[in-house]
């Protein structure tokens, strides 16, 4: 049996009040935040608690996001990067390097799907996780403690089984694929998945890392997204933008709901 969760960040200002949340179902969710972060250590966040939550039970976790940067870091630059001491190309330390470690620790062992969805598009799961987190950054925004969650309780028998019924299954895989190191990577109209096992995630040789099989991207001071790296690390696009330009992009992304990269994304 699989369990499928979505998880989800989020980041108001962009850095400003962040939140995460994870999401299997009504009975199965967690949140919270802080009072400043970024929207991508939202995303990590979600991932490490969920991650961290369902380490008691030996189920399959399948784990729905719409950050492809999450997702890339985890499946495809995080050997590389311990290879080089979290160490980007170009020398520069690698950004979040203490979620990234603590979900690199929580995965170790584990059977570990990702699945990229397209953010504010229906998928029932990841708009609930979106709730949960943008509830968190509005809650931390005003100061007050964000609704938490009843966690993880889905009860296991001695053999390991989720002793629940089966959460939303994932739509059916396309039959094309790309195929690298045992990790698998699989297209659709708007969603992918990528499975990383431990020995992926940790090892240090570089045919442990995923291939996918579209443009990825990756993180840019927080704010832009980088065009999919050759080898492990991505290349960071950074564009100087006026002030005018600035507010016009940010009016962009509050008239859409979205964050500042998420809106700018939309632009490529």
């Amino acid at each position: 049996m699989t369990i499928t969760a979505a998880a989800d960040g989020s980041a108001l200002g962009n850095p400003g009040p962040n939140g995460w949340a994870w999401y299997i179902d009504d009975d199965n969710w967690a949140a919270g935040g802080s009072p400043h972060g970024t929207n991508n250590q939202g995303e990590l966040r979600a991932v490490l608690e969920l991650l961290r939550a369902t380490a008691g039970t030996d189920e399959k976790l399948l784990i729905e996001c719409d950050s492809r940067y999450v997702i890339d870091s985890v499946t495809k630059w995080m050997p590389g990067w311990k290879r080089k001491g979290w160490r980007k190309s170009d020398g520069g330390p690698v950004l979040n390097r203490d979620l990234l470690e603590g979900i690199d620790e929580a995965i170790r062992g584990r059977d570990v799907e990702f699945s990229w969805v397209k953010g504010h598009a229906g998928h029932p799961l990841n708009e609930a996780a979106d709730e949960r987190a943008n509830a968190a950054a509005k809650a931390y925004q005003a100061k007050q403690e964000p609704r938490r969650g009843p966690g993880f309780t889905l009860a296991t028998d001695a053999g390991g089984a989720v002793a629940a019924s089966a959460p939303i299954a994932a739509s059916a895989a396309a039959p094309d694929s790309a195929r690298t190191g045992g990790s698998r990577a699989v297209t659709t109209d708007d969603r992918r998945t990528s499975t990383v096992s431990a020995a992926a995630a940790s090892a240090p040789s570089p045919a442990a890392t995923a291939s996918l099989a579209e443009p990825l991207w990756a993180e840019a001071s927080d704010l832009l997204d980088g065009l999919d790296a050759p080898d492990d690390d991505p290349i960071e696009l950074r564009i100087p933008l006026s002030a005018d330009e600035h507010a016009r992009l940010r009016d962009r992304a509050e008239s859409q709901g979205v964050s500042l990269e998420e809106a700018l994304r939309r632009l490529i």
